[in-house]
């Protein structure tokens, strides 16, 4: 049945462990890696995997805004499709999956780009989503012209950026807007969006500042998986955080990389790190993203085979490791995770066909109506 309301969008149901597919809109997706079979981001490839992801019953897709890769002989990110007009595309070739748009507001017109989404939501009939990027690469905002702010002032934009396009989605009547980054007057925007409620809106701040602003408008949040032990207290500040009834989903994401056996999965890990490492791109990426690596990243003795396996906890094992990792996570708080893998075309049946039936066997999600 279509959803009636953008509470009955796939991103709500009743699964209490959610899955999304990650970064797919760029080359090589999550990994630093030279084997052949690493992702190729056409768009005829994007497209047969969002629709691979909706019939199997996954909640969402979420792309990286980037604009530099990571160098290299895989430029892994070096070649990207711009996530709104990507998220158009998808909604126009997928029936209920949430699909989100990153948006680096720093690069964007509040005004223009609340046009733009809304034009998205009604694509999606109500299944898009805003992924708010307050941006941190000194590259990027080199190219697009843009002084790279202090980080807490890069979140008072954010919010002063955020507030204007609610105030756009919501209301009826022109407005003038004068505030500390923006001088607006008459601002007016129409269609509204669609069943007449905004987007969903994600954030994925980490820092202290960054939390706060995903707690104040966030319905769903994005966070890193720290060692597991320091997980469920991350989980539970943010919640307390936020304002009651506000916070929907808390997500994270991993490099999903799984087998039948865990002995399978692991060789597979060495193949793809120590046999075809892109090190040249892992030297960068560690160099060039210097502090804004995590604490749990900084901790891994290899930090340059990490990144080459792919950004986020990494999923290496057995298909009946992994749901027993996701029980633990869902334990902790954790309400799902977003998807990298090396090929999301090759590696999808590993999902459709092994664990999503011993997710649904352990209670994490219900069968996929047909």
């Amino acid at each position: 049945m279509a959803a009636r309301n953008r509470d009955e969008t796939r991103i709500y149901n009743k699964n209490k462990f959610k899955l999304g597919l990650f970064g797919m809109n760029c080359s090589g997706g999550l990994s630093l890696t030279l084997a052949p079979e690493r992702w190729d981001a056409s768009w005829d490839n994007n497209v047969k995997a969002a629709r691979l992801a909706d019939e199997a019953g996954l909640e969402f897709l979420l792309p990286i805004g980037r604009w530099h890769g990571y160098q290299g002989q895989s430029d892994t990110q070096g070649t990207t499709f711009e996530t709104l007009t990507w998220a158009c595309g998808l909604l126009a070739s997928t029936q209920e999956i949430t699909t989100f748009g990153t948006l680096h507001v720093a690069f964007c017109n509040p005004v223009f780009s609340a046009k733009q989404m809304v034009t998205a939501d009604h694509i999606g009939h109500g299944r898009f989503g805003l992924n708010i990027v307050s941006g941190w690469n000194p590259v990027e905002f080199g190219m697009m012209g843009v002084d790279l702010k202090e980080h807490d002032d890069r979140y008072a934009y954010s919010q002063e950026w955020i507030e204007i396009v609610k105030r756009i989605w919501a209301e009826n009547e022109p407005f003038d807007h004068d505030g500390q980054m923006f001088k607006l007057k008459g601002v007016l925007g129409k269609p509204k969006p669609y069943w007449g409620s905004r987007p969903i809106l994600v954030s994925a701040g980490n820092s202290p500042t960054g939390r706060e602003f995903a707690a104040g408008n966030a319905d769903c949040l994005f966070t890193s998986i720290p060692k597991l032990d320091d997980l469920k207290p991350k989980i539970d500040g943010f919640r307390a955080a936020a304002p009651p009834g506000q916070l929907r989903n808390i997500f994270a994401s991993c490099h999903l990389m799984v087998r039948k056996t865990r002995k399978e999965a692991q060789d597979y890990h060495h193949y793809i790190v120590h046999e075809k490492g892109d090190w040249e791109a892992a030297a960068y990426a560690a160099d060039f993203r210097g502090n804004r690596l995590n604490t749990w990243m900084k901790e891994q003795t290899d930090l340059k085979a990490r990144l080459i396996s792919g950004a986020g906890y990494p999923m290496v094992g057995s298909y009946d490791d992994a749901v027993e990792t996701f029980l633990k996570l869902n334990e902790m708080g954790l309400d799902g995770l977003a998807c990298g893998m090396i090929n999301y075309i090759d590696d999808f049946p590993h999902i459709r066909d092994e664990l999503l039936p011993r997710m649904e066997r352990a209670g994490l999600r219900e069968p996929v109506k047909s």
